[in-house]
């Protein structure tokens, strides 16, 4: 069975694909290689291009049975997409409005969609539930919401099943070594860190340390990308079984503190990682952290690697050998 992986060449893509390959499937990845890599496309065959081509769309829904398609090709940088909302909405909205339309057109009715939580803005409650209200804060997290609603419309109006996974952090590397996260720019706390202890940056800059907190630093909600892939999966195969779409929340259900990250990291590298505390960065929330009971209860999901260490662990197997990314 064939499943269009759009933004199948980047981090969570691309371990999609391999869980794909795994269990049977045929992962086709349409990615243009703006920030995913060509060498972590290793289960199934390559298409380079984009979403909003679509004489390249039609072309490959008429020549490939496509049984669904994943979603992973959004621009992720909030704080980008503060500067520069232009191509938040260009990409992450009319470029997949313009593949749900090929999609309709190719009657290919099964979707699943990488959101986040950054469509509940700040939070009111924690943890997070699905029933928290709606009020993202950046363009990137109000074109996550936009493409939520669309797919509401697009199930009322043509008959799309569809599904959006809403998860917070998404961390660790493949268990076997073959894939891992390689961002350009790096924003997300455990690969600087991890670069910290290789000895690639100077320090780890924490944002703030007088947060209502036990330690003072803000506490974040971190999945495994593992297991963020196996909710993934269990989100497909409920579409392909016929059950119903929705939203589901994903994410570990225990919150770390950022110098908590980093003394797990001291401990398991066994590096120094030295790090400076630095003004806050505006706009962030003490704690974020998210309840995945939904996911539990309806899709059967339950995290294989909860534990900080384990992320953590995995993640310095890749980085140690491939201190340069993908260029090693």
């Amino acid at each position: 069975m064939n499943i269009l992986v759009v933004g199948g060449a980047g981090y969570i893509g691309s371990h999609m694909c391999k869980k794909l390959y795994q269990l049977g499937y045929t992962p086709i990845v349409l990615d243009n290689l703006v920030y995913g890599h060509r060498q972590a496309v290793q289960w199934g065959p390559f298409i380079k291009g984009s979403l909003d081509d679509t004489d390249l769309l039609k072309h490959l829904f008429k020549t490939h049975d496509i049984a669904a398609v994943m979603h992973f090709a959004a621009f992720t940088y909030v704080g980008e997409s503060v500067q520069n909302p232009a191509i938040y909405y260009q990409n992450n909205v009319a470029a997949t409005l313009a593949l749900l339309q090929s999609m309709i057109e190719a009657d290919v009715k099964n979707f699943i969609f990488s959101s986040s939580c950054a469509t509940y803005g700040e939070p009111v409650e924690i943890p997070l539930t699905e029933e928290h209200p709606l009020n993202p804060i950046s363009p990137y997290g109000r074109t996550k919401l936009m493409v939520e609603e669309i797919m509401r419309d697009f199930e009322h109006a043509y008959g799309l099943s569809s599904i959006a996974l809403r998860y917070f952090n998404a961390a660790g590397a493949d268990p076997d070594g073959q894939l891992g996260e390689d961002h350009d720019p790096e924003t997300h706390l455990i690969p600087l860190v991890l670069k910290t202890a290789l000895g690639q940056r100077a320090d780890i800059k924490v944002f703030g340390n007088d947060y209502e907190t036990d330690d003072g630093t803000c506490i974040r909600d971190y999945i495994h990308i593992v297991d963020l892939t196996s909710a993934h999966l269990l989100a497909l195969e409920k579409l392909l079984n016929g059950g119903p779409g929705g939203c589901f929340n994903l994410g570990n259900g225990n919150g770390y503190s950022v110098m908590e990250v980093i003394d797990k990291a001291r401990e398991i590298t066994e590096k120094p990682i030295p790090s400076e505390i630095i003004e806050r960065r505006e706009g962030d929330p003490a704690i974020l952290v998210g309840s995945s009971q939904k996911a539990m209860d309806e899709l059967g999901w339950e995290p294989r690697y909860p534990d900080l260490s384990v992320i953590i662990e995995h993640a310095w197997n890749w980085h140690k050998t491939h201190p340069k990314g993908y260029k090693r």
